[in-house]
């Protein structure tokens, strides 16, 4: 026999530290784990979405244009729609502009109202737009509209996140 004897005491000491151990890292893996995959992870390409809308489809009226896209949240991914205002201003260059209105928020509709014809309308509280999103002086809205930045992929629109002007 060695001259160094563990004790009852000592054995047990020892077992129950490593038995926590092990679950301590059981329990504390799963977390980090959590915390810093998501910012492991590669991102996508692009921050352009793509829509369904033919560049060539586009005029000089605007046209509500829907979109769909993937969000990830941490560990949930859900899918997401979007909508903006889409048409070609007198120099052919597309122009998207978000549909919320700067008051409060409700969405605007291109005539909307038929007392102002060729404006945006907020039917919330009667706030107006012109079509380059700009807002009418006198009504509610404080600012323009959101203006998306816009891309031609494969002759499709692709739009970016909104802007404020």
């Amino acid at each position: 026999m060695s001259k160094n004897r563990v004790t009852r005491r000592q054995f047990l000491n020892y077992t129950l530290t490593g038995v926590g151990g092990f679950m301590a890292a059981g329990m504390l893996l799963p977390m980090v784990r959590f915390g810093v995959d998501p910012v492991l992870q590669q991102k996508g390409d692009s921050d352009f979405i793509a829509t369904n809308q033919k560049i060539s489809d586009l005029t000089t009226e605007p046209t509500r244009v829907d979109y769909s896209f993937e969000q990830q949240d941490g560990w949930y991914s859900s899918e997401e729609t979007g909508t903006a205002w889409v048409y070609k201003d007198e120099n052919d260059k597309v122009v998207a502009l978000s549909p919320v209105c700067k008051h409060l928020g409700c969405t605007v509709n291109w005539n909307g109202d038929k007392a102002n014809e060729n404006h945006f309308y907020c039917p919330c509280h009667g706030g107006l737009y012109t079509k380059d999103g700009t807002n009418v002086p006198g009504t509610p809205p404080i600012a323009a509209l959101d203006v998306f930045p816009t891309k031609e992929v494969d002759g499709f629109l692709h739009l970016g996140k909104a802007e404020p002007r």
